[in-house]
């Protein structure tokens, strides 16, 4: 059982030591750094520190941000650590999965970034649905104009290949693919 230190700045003009001299001074004997910025999910540090943490272990923080960008962050790599059987502490905030309060405090934390997610998820339905009623489609507007599935359209008879096509129209292979199904569907149903 080891206690164990993670430490993360955002870039790298940015030092470490003062999170360093913490984590140490609070009994952590191994240390996993990243200097990159947190909302960036490729931590090499973080990816690291949690193959090197074993049961029993301690997960020693600063501070929480450093851990995750979000409350949801956090509580998902938490939940990780407790599944490997790995406590969580961060110095800064209650969090403390060794102590029955420190977990109750994590529990209800995990309930509002549930509850937080889901209220989003309701948001975003209904603002789609308030759209679509007045005859909008949500998403990102499609990269395939009409000119551009013409012409690939041609190339496709021409016998081009995907990639070739997606190339020449310089947007992604699903998107050609995905406009010529969908162009093919309209022109069936409207010959029916």
């Amino acid at each position: 059982m080891s206690t164990v230190g993670y430490t993360r700045v955002s870039t790298q003009d940015q030092h470490l030591h003062s999170q360093i001299d913490a984590l140490t001074a609070a009994g952590a004997e191994k240390i996993f750094t990243d200097k990159i910025t947190g909302k960036t999910a490729n931590r090499p540090g973080l990816t690291d520190c949690m193959k090197y943490l074993r049961d029993g272990d301690t997960l020693l923080v600063y501070s929480t941000d450093r851990l995750g960008r979000s409350m949801t962050d956090v509580v998902t790599i938490v939940s990780q650590l407790n599944e490997k059987g790995v406590e969580f502490k961060s110095l800064t905030e209650p969090f403390d999965t060794t102590t029955a309060g420190g977990e109750l405090f994590f529990h209800i934390c995990a309930a509002f970034a549930q509850m937080n997610g889901r209220i989003i998820s309701e948001r975003t339905r209904a603002g789609l649905a308030a759209a679509k009623a007045r005859g909008r489609n949500g998403g990102r507007p499609t990269v395939m104009t009409p000119e551009r599935i013409a012409v690939a359209r041609r190339m496709r008879s021409e016998k081009e290949t995907w990639e070739t096509i997606a190339s020449t129209l310089q947007v992604g292979v699903s998107s050609v693919r995905r406009a010529l199904s969908e162009d093919d569907a309209s022109t069936t149903a409207q010959a029916s």
